[in-house]
């Protein structure tokens, strides 16, 4: 606030100097209190709460000093101008032991110097004040900060949790076929989805999906993947529909499902199924990146990308791909964020790494990712890290 609005406190026995120093300070524009003695302005101060107490040393009943104790042992926020006659050097040393801000030597011929005193005491103790405030406020809204932070973290670790239940808990084996999983999170929330089920006997059904962008609205759009696909598997289940084991019909419907929800946000997919009578792998791909790996006993080879990612455009269409799996040993699909595991420099060159980790037949790329994890290798890692594995059983 403006210093003259500040409220003065005088404090003198006698009557000429008192209504001197009052009538000049309220000419400047202050408001003045006035006391004869230590008594009266400690009631007053108590009353008032003046901003700063102007204070003669030599007083009855109470005095300066044994006033000043008293004001200190209240506040130290109120600052104290003494003023001393000569010959009681002493007691201003005192007084400015005690907390005074300064001192002036009676008698004050020029009132301008009391005034100037008066307004850099004001000064520092309404910064002071200000500060504090400040630090106050700053304190309070770290705190909240914290809170909200804490909050927050427990509200990820259910979110986690939660998204934790919709992987699967054990690899599934039937046949000849073993589907299985890892997946390392980049933050308490994956963008990452992974899941595979039999619908029934001889139909394995597996796929991964990779969100657009990371958090909490990621993981909301793989909830939302995986509630499409569940209801889906519900219908096949009880003779409803058979869309489910058909890879280009889900990704159309999870498209539409996608735009419809018009978060923005968009997620590449790979699904498939495979007919463990028949030995034949039905899929489509919607932009998956980087392209899965399919190995047999002859060769290795990238099944590559196709259309679009799902929740992009409401015309989109997906085609439905069959592979004959004689002769197969695994199929290796991974998200995005596996390629930030790999030292190489160019794209090319790391999809060539890939390509020849999905042939070492000794080490999946599961494997490796877990042998990279329990090298620390994956905790700088800016995506989520997934990998699904399909592999012949020996």
């Amino acid at each position: 606030m403006p210093l003259t609005e500040a409220t003065l406190l005088v404090v003198d026995d006698e009557q000429a100097i008192r209504d001197s120093i009052v009538a000049y300070l309220e000419d400047s524009g202050y408001t003045v209190l006035e006391a004869e003695n230590g008594q009266q302005a400690l009631a007053l101060y108590e009353k008032k709460s003046p901003d700063l107490i102007i204070c003669d040393l030599r007083m009855p009943v109470m005095d300066g000093l044994s006033l000043l104790r008293r004001i200190m042992e209240l506040t130290d926020e109120v600052p104290v101008i003494v003023v001393s006659g000569a010959g009681v050097m002493t007691d201003v040393v005192e007084a400015l032991r005690l907390g005074a801000s300064d001192y002036l030597m009676k008698p004050i011929v020029d009132l301008g110097v009391l005034e100037h005193s008066v307004e850099r005491a004001l000064e520092r103790s309404f910064l002071v004040k200000e500060n504090y405030r400040y630090r106050v406020e700053l304190e309070s809204r770290n705190q909240e900060l914290q809170d909200h932070v804490d909050r927050l973290k427990l509200d990820l670790q259910a979110g986690r949790a939660v998204q934790q239940r919709l992987l699967p808990e054990f690899a599934l084996t039937h046949d000849q076929y073993r589907i299985s999983h890892q997946m390392v999170p980049s933050n308490y929330l994956s963008g990452d989805l992974v899941d595979y089920f039999q619908v029934i006997p001889g139909k394995l059904v597996f796929y991964m999906a990779d969100v657009s962008g990371h958090g909490a609205s990621s993981a909301l759009i793989t909830l939302l993947i995986k509630n499409q696909i569940d209801r889906l598997r519900d219908e096949m289940e009880n003779d409803a529909s058979d869309v489910v084991l058909i890879p280009a019909q889900v990704l159309r419907q999870i498209n539409l499902e996608l735009i419809r929800t018009q978060t923005g946000k968009h997620a590449t997919m790979f699904y498939g199924v495979i007919d463990t009578e028949d030995n034949t792998l039905d899929y489509a791909s919607a932009a998956h990146f980087p392209a899965p790996v399919l190995c047999t006993r002859e060769v290795c080879r990238a099944i590559e990308p196709e259309s679009l990612a799902v929740g992009l455009f409401d015309d989109a269409t997906f085609e439905n791909r069959r592979q004959k799996l004689d002769g197969f040993e695994r199929l290796s699909v991974v998200s995005d964020g596996f390629l930030e595991l790999l030292a190489d420099v160019s794209l090319q060159e790391k999809e060539a790494h890939l390509l020849e980790l999905g042939a070492d037949p000794t080490h999946t790329m599961q494997h490796v990712l877990m042998q990279m994890t329990s090298e620390g290798k994956t905790r700088s890692a800016s995506d989520d890290i997934t990998v699904l594995t399909v592999e012949r059983v020996k």
